[in-house]
C-alpha cells in the first residue's frame, strides 16, 4: 500500500462513509454499485492528496486503481496538479488518463478533471474533438459524461461548438447523469452568450429530457422558465 492510500485510510470515519455509500448510488444496481468509501470529505482528500502532489506515474497506477473512491479521487486531484504546473508534461498526463480512464468512474471523479485535463489538452493541442465524439458514444456512462463535461474547457475559452455538438450527441441518452452534465454545458454556454443557448433550445426543446432542459434553463427569469416547459 502507497503512504497516500494509507495517509487517507488513517482519517477513515465508518458514519460517513455508510452516507456517502447511499448519496453516490453504491447499492444494487446503482450507477456506482460496489464503489468503496472511507468516509473522508472531499476537502480532506485533496488536504492529503496536496502532501504526495509529486509522486510519479508509478506510485500513481496503484492509488488510481483503488476500490477505494477517495484514493481514486486523491490520484486525480494530483493528476490535475501536475497537468497545471508542468507544461512539458501533458502530453504524458494526458495519456496516463486515457490509458485509465475506466477509473475515473464516479461523477465527482469525472467533474474534477476531464475538462482541466482532456478538455485542456484537445483545446491547446489539436483542437480535433474526434476523441470527444467517440467517448460520447460508448456504452460506459463515465465515458459520456467525460466527453460532456470535457467541453466545459472550450466554454471557458468563449468556444461553443464543440459544447453544442457533443450535446447533440447525447440528445436522447437514456441516463439522468447526462441530462444533468448536458443541461450543466448549456447552462454555461448560456452565461457567456444566451443566443448560442436559445439557439439550441429552439432546435431541440421538444425532444430534450425534462432534466436536461430544466438544467438549461435553471438561471433563465421565472415566467420564461415556465415558458420552455409548458412549450
Amino acid at each position: 500500500m502507497h503512504p497516500l492510500q494509507q495517509a487517507l485510510r488513517n482519517k477513515k470515519d465508518s458514519k460517513k462513509s455508510v452516507f456517502l455509500q447511499r448519496f453516490f448510488k453504491t447499492g444494487k444496481n446503482g450507477y456506482a454499485e460496489d464503489d468503496g468509501f472511507i468516509g473522508l470529505t472531499v476537502p480532506q482528500t485533496r488536504a492529503i492528496a496536496k502532501q504526495f502532489i509529486n509522486i510519479s506515474f508509478q506510485e500513481l497506477l496503484s492509488v488510481i486503481h483503488s476500490p477505494i473512491h477517495e484514493e481514486r479521487l486523491a490520484a486525480l486531484v494530483i493528476l490535475v496538479h501536475q497537468f497545471e504546473k508542468h507544461p512539458a508534461r501533458r502530453k504524458e498526463i494526458f495519456d496516463f488518463y486515457l490509458n485509465n480512464i475506466k477509473f475515473v468512474n464516479n461523477w465527482d471523479l469525472v467533474d474534477l478533471s476531464a475538462h482541466k485535463i482532456v478538455g485542456r489538452f484537445i483545446f491547446e493541442d489539436t483542437k480535433d474533438i474526434s476523441l470527444l465524439i467517440k467517448l460520447s458514444k460508448s456504452e460506459n456512462l463515465w465515458e459520456r459524461r467525460i466527453a460532456m463535461i470535457s467541453t466545459a474547457y472550450f466554454i471557458s475559452k468563449n468556444e461553443f461548438d464543440e459544447t453544442i455538438q457533443i450535446s447533440e450527441l447525447l440528445l436522447k441518452d437514456k441516463h439522468d447523469l447526462i441530462h444533468k452534465a448536458v443541461g450543466w454545458m448549456l447552462r454555461e454556454v448560456g452565461k457567456r452568450d444566451l443566443s448560442v443557448l436559445k439557439s439550441f433550445l429552439k432546435k431541440h426543446y421538444k425532444t430534450m429530457p425534462r432534466t436536461m432542459l430544466r438544467y438549461a434553463i435553471e438561471r433563465f427569469p421565472e415566467k420564461e422558465r415556465k415558458e420552455w416547459l409548458q412549450k
